[in-house]
């Protein structure tokens, strides 16, 4: 099929390109997308080179998905426009907690999948909540999930390629012994932790903490309970994530072991010794979301703490994207 990926020179959008390549996607035409600014750029993608193509030109009949990897403002605007003519998959923030838009992880609530005929539209889910839903989901099947709680531990990615160079930029200046200047964040990153991430609310949590709790309770379970926190750190790519779970049902620990090593999307690597869990560093580049250090809590029944590692860029958002338009082909949904 056609497709066309909006937003094609940025960090996600050029992940988009090489998942979509891994994977063997079915395109048969693919039209890379951006601003008038980026527009005229050249992209390798499926062993030819590519002209980006201005955004404000282009006739989205052309293609029969078009992924949105531009931010809010961009798909406020020409998500609609887009999907008067084609099937939407929108990274950003902006559409997710509308109830007529399906909030999609493939592995987690592929049943809501039809719910895009409402809007032309599917929302893909926070970069941090893909990685929780996705190691809880056959947890929740099992358990029945009362109550989250997650600490957030989110590299610079997830601001990106301004984050990311700043990272860099600091901790050469810190090593130089020069002043560090903070611009993209709110304080110095470099051998520091942040604990805020996006704008305060009322209530004290920031956006980012807010989306957490809207997304996995539209996603996983609307009556679960959960509270996190989120902090950035000085780490390029991957997001972790440490959670404790609290279940309805007594558990058992080697069955919450056996059945997250058999659940799609996930992989166990849990070895009580020295390195015997995933770092972020080790799931740069990996398709997989890692659980390690699963145990009992002991300070509370029916309880467990997990550790879970994720490429952010990944699965927190360019293959959650392209798994979606997989399910849409295996459903036979596009171009209906």
């Amino acid at each position: 099929m056609n497709i066309a990926i909006v937003g094609a020179t940025g960090n996600v959008g050029r992940k988009l390109i090489e998942v979509l390549e891994k994977k063997n996607f079915p395109v048969t035409e693919a039209f890379l997308v951006a601003s008038p600014n980026s527009a005229g750029k050249k992209i390798h993608f499926l062993g030819k080179e590519h002209t980006v193509i201005n955004l404000e030109e282009f006739d989205f009949s052309k293609v029969k998905i078009a992924f949105f990897a531009a931010g809010s403002s961009i798909a406020e605007k020409w998500a609609p426009i887009a999907a008067e003519k084609t099937i939407v998959i929108d990274n950003s923030k902006f559409y997710r907690k509308d109830p007529e838009i399906p909030l999609i992880v493939p592995e987690v609530n592929s049943k809501e999948l039809p719910k895009f005929k409402n809007k032309n539209i599917i929302a893909n889910a926070n970069c941090s909540v893909i990685p929780i839903v996705v190691a809880l989901k056959p947890l929740h099947d099992l358990y029945n999930v009362k109550r989250i709680v997650a600490s957030t531990y989110q590299s610079v990615s997830g601001a990106g390629k301004a984050g990311m160079d700043e990272l860099i930029s600091q901790t050469k200046e810190v090593l130089e012994n020069k002043n560090v200047q903070s611009k993209n964040f709110t304080k110095q990153i470099a051998f520091n932790a942040i604990p805020h991430i996006d704008s305060f609310l009322e209530n004290g949590s920031t956006k980012e903490e807010q989306k957490n709790h809207d997304e996995v309770k539209k996603i996983l379970d609307n009556k679960i309970n959960i509270t996190s926190t989120c902090v950035r750190i000085p780490v390029l790519v991957s997001h972790s994530i440490s959670v404790n779970v609290e279940f309805n049902k007594k558990h058992n620990l080697e069955e919450v072991k056996t059945v997250l090593s058999s659940s799609p999307g996930c992989r166990v690597v849990d070895e009580h010794k020295d390195g015997g869990y995933i770092t972020p560093v080790e799931a740069e580049d990996k398709f997989e979301t890692f659980v390690s250090r699963i145990r009992d809590d002991s300070s509370q029944p029916n309880s467990i703490n997990m550790w879970i590692v994720s490429d952010n860029l990944l699965k927190g958002a360019a293959l959650n994207a392209v798994e979606i338009a997989e399910a849409l082909v295996e459903k036979d949904f596009y171009g209906r």
